[in-house]
């Protein structure tokens, strides 16, 4: 009877040396952890869809994009929302203005006095936006001008009793005198109030976004009025749904953790407003399609289909 050395000995002899016996292929680690995945993926499949976001009972809020400048849309969709309003029927109604009231169009003037005169007949919540803080810093910091002046400062200002004759004579130093001169301290005033977060329900507004690893609680002023890719690529569940503005898209981006409703007045002639009302949402926005300064302004009214 062969012992157990001798038996070993022959099965290791079966093998012709110097071959590897050939070994059952691997799928890539991806594949495999996919593959493990489906079952859980068939669990969940058929589950019930949570709760959807919605406002606190009784109230709706109209949520409006970043305006720079553009007032004659701006007045289109002011009377827009207040018809809107009144047809809807009774709630506690609240406008948020996500922002960026200033620049790059040509009634930045126009545009904060309307919003100003706005909150003394209903009740309206002003966010601060990016180029609000660089309007407001360039009374003081030469170099923020220089800066407010590239992305859209200089339509602020002659939106403004200046002549373009004389803005263009001004050196930099001589155009930062004369703006404490020119902008009226109300405007700055005004300006100077606007909140940074508002939270209502499941939803929070903020001009730009928020900074994903940070509590709503915690967040920074400057990520709030100027955060962009880090926000915009986190597809992660947030503590609220965040409404926001600040980076401009031709159309509604409508995603599962946030809405941008920046759609590019001053680029695209879109002004947006966004309804929110217990679970429902619904748009509302001002069209410039014509192209042409004094050109007829359209609205456009649709739901969200879920």
């Amino acid at each position: 009877m062969p012992t157990i050395k001798s038996y070993r000995s022959k099965v290791r002899g079966s093998r012709p040396r110097g071959k590897a016996v050939p070994s059952k292929p691997k799928l890539p680690i991806r594949l495999r952890q996919l593959q493990m995945l489906k079952p859980l993926r068939n669990l969940f499949r058929n589950a019930p869809e949570g709760p959807r976001p919605s406002t606190p009972a009784g109230t709706r809020f109209y949520a409006i994009g970043d305006i720079h400048g553009c007032d004659r849309l701006f007045d289109a969709l002011i009377d827009a929302i207040e018809a809107d309003d009144a047809q809807a029927g009774q709630a506690d109604t609240t406008v948020i203005m996500l922002g960026d009231l200033v620049d790059r169009g040509p009634g930045s003037a126009q545009v904060i006095a309307k919003a100003r005169e706005w909150g003394t007949r209903r009740k309206v919540r002003y966010l601060a936006g990016n180029h609000e803080e660089m309007f407001l810093d360039s009374f003081e910091d030469r170099n923020v001008l220089r800066h407010f002046l590239k992305h859209g400062g200089r339509e602020t200002i002659l939106s403004y009793p200046i002549a373009k004759s004389e803005y263009s004579k001004l050196e930099l130093d001589e155009l930062q005198e004369r703006l404490h001169s020119l902008v009226p301290q109300e405007d700055r005033d005004f300006l100077r109030s606007f909140e940074e977060i508002i939270v209502a329900g499941d939803y929070a507004f903020a001009h730009a976004g928020i900074e994903p690893t940070r509590a709503l609680h915690d967040q920074a002023r400057h990520d709030l009025l100027w955060i962009r890719e880090r926000f915009l690529g986190h597809d992660a569940p947030f503590e609220k749904v965040i409404v926001h503005g600040h980076t401009i898209f031709e159309k509604v981006d409508q995603r599962a953790n946030r809405i941008g409703i920046d759609t590019g007045a001053f680029r695209y002639g879109r002004l947006t407003a966004l309804v929110l009302e217990g679970e429902t949402r619904r748009y509302i926005q001002a069209c410039d399609r014509s192209g042409k300064d004094g050109g007829a302004i359209e609205i456009d009214k649709w739901a969200e289909v879920a």
